[in-house]
């Protein structure tokens, strides 16, 4: 159990710092403070910070003691890899759905790239049927894991929490930008589990 708490302790650590500068307000700030060339260079540096701060919880997660909770036999292995397979391409398929360069950062790096260009509200693809398909797939990667250990259930419960407040807290932001549009895809769209509907008939009841 020592190793659950401070495999939860590093995490939720991780988890604060994330999350503060991909706060809107934060984002503003930076901005009014910094400038639009201190600016473009913010959605990269977020990213190398956070999967540099991801460090200390991987090596928490794979150096501390631990022990075996359950293993699938097969074919319920077979099938659960499957799911990871499916959950695994779903992942990168929703990344480059939403732009892969300026997920990445490097898109603002551009020269002429205007700091003011927003994205539009997505209404396609899987974004019909879920709102945030990266956390979606996400959780099939942690929860259909074929072998539980007693850290990987720690870790998967943890990273559950985290997609359902980030997700909360993403669209706090969202809201601010997209307005009633973003209220009204909320109330026909599932947040992380999928329904499934078509983008023609979720688009008839958006007015952007």
């Amino acid at each position: 159990m020592q190793s659950v708490l401070i495999i939860t302790l590093v995490f939720v650590v991780w988890a604060v710092l994330h999350s503060i500068p991909a706060d809107y307000r934060v984002k503003t700030w930076f901005r009014s403070r910094f400038g639009d060339q201190a600016y473009r260079w913010y959605r990269l540096g977020y990213n190398i910070f956070a999967t540099l701060s991801f460090i200390p919880v991987f090596l928490a997660y794979a150096a501390l003691p631990d022990r075996p909770l359950w293993s699938a036999p097969p074919p319920w292995r077979w099938l659960m890899l499957a799911v990871q397979g499916i959950g695994l391409i779903g992942l990168i398929g929703a990344v480059f759905h939403t732009h892969v360069g300026e997920f990445a950062g490097v898109a603002q790096l551009r020269p002429g790239y205007d700091p003011d260009h927003k994205e539009p509200m997505r209404l396609t693809g899987l974004y019909c049927m879920v709102r945030h398909p990266i956390y979606f797939f996400g959780l099939l990667l942690v929860w259909f894991s074929p072998d539980i250990t007693l850290n990987s259930l720690a870790f998967a419960i943890l990273a559950t929490l985290y997609f359902y407040f980030g997700a909360k807290h993403e669209e706090t932001g969202l809201r601010q930008e997209f307005g009633p549009a973003y209220d009204a895809y909320r109330q026909r769209v599932p947040m992380l589990i999928p329904r499934y509907r078509t983008c023609s008939k979720l688009r008839a009841h958006i007015h952007l």
